[in-house]
C-alpha cells in the first residue's frame, strides 16, 4: 500500500485500536488471551504500562497496530519484543511487513540489541514467514503450548534476532 505510514498512536485512537484487537483476540488463534477478553481489559493490556504503540495508517483509517516494549527489565532489558496485529480487511497488503520494519528501527533507536518474540503460534504460518523473511530465527519449541480454538493443542516457537544494520 503506497500512501501505508506507522506513527505514534495517540490517545483518541483507541476506538480504531479496539476494531483492530478485538477480533483477532476474539478469534483467539494468535494471542495466549481469553476470548471474551472486554474492550477495556484489551486497551489495558494493548497499553501496558512500559508499551509503546504505534498503529499503522492508510487511506484514512487504522489497518494495523503493534507494541514494543522491554522483553525483561535489568539484564534483559537490552532485548525488544513486540506485538502486531493487522486488520483482516488489510491482510496481504504489506501492512504487517511494514510495520514489522517500523519496529526493528524503533527498537535500535531505543538501543535495543535484540528483538524477540516470546509466543508466535506456530499455526500462525504467515507471521512465521514473515519473521524468518526479516531474519528472525526460530530457537525454541514450546509443545502444545496453545490451545487453538479450531486446531486443538500446537506449538508456540521462540524467535529471536539481531539488530544490526539490517531492516
Amino acid at each position: 500500500m503506497s500512501n501505508l505510514r506507522v506513527r505514534k498512536a495517540q490517545a483518541d485512537d483507541d476506538d480504531a485500536i479496539w476494531r483492530v484487537i478485538g477480533p483477532a483476540f476474539r478469534a483467539g488463534e494468535t494471542y495466549p488471551l481469553p476470548r471474551d477478553i472486554s474492550r477495556d481489559d484489551a486497551l489495558a493490556y494493548w497499553r501496558s504500562p512500559g508499551h509503546a504503540v504505534f498503529v499503522a495508517e492508510g487511506d484514512g483509517r487504522i489497518l494495523g497496530t503493534y507494541y514494543l516494549r522491554a522483553n525483561q527489565r535489568g539484564g534483559g532489558a537490552h532485548v525488544a519484543n513486540c506485538g502486531y496485529i493487522v486488520d483482516p480487511a488489510a491482510m496481504g497488503q504489506g501492512v504487517a511487513r511494514a510495520m514489522a520494519a517500523h519496529s526493528l528501527n524503533e527498537a535500535r533507536t531505543r538501543g535495543f540489541r535484540f528483538m524477540q518474540f516470546n509466543f508466535v503460534i506456530r499455526s500462525n504460518e504467515r507471521a512465521v514467514r514473515l519473521w524468518q523473511s526479516l531474519g528472525f530465527e526460530i530457537v525454541g519449541r514450546l509443545p502444545s503450548a496453545f490451545d487453538h480454538p479450531r486446531l486443538g493443542l500446537v506449538d508456540a516457537l521462540v524467535m529471536v534476532r539481531a539488530l544490526g544494520d539490517r531492516p
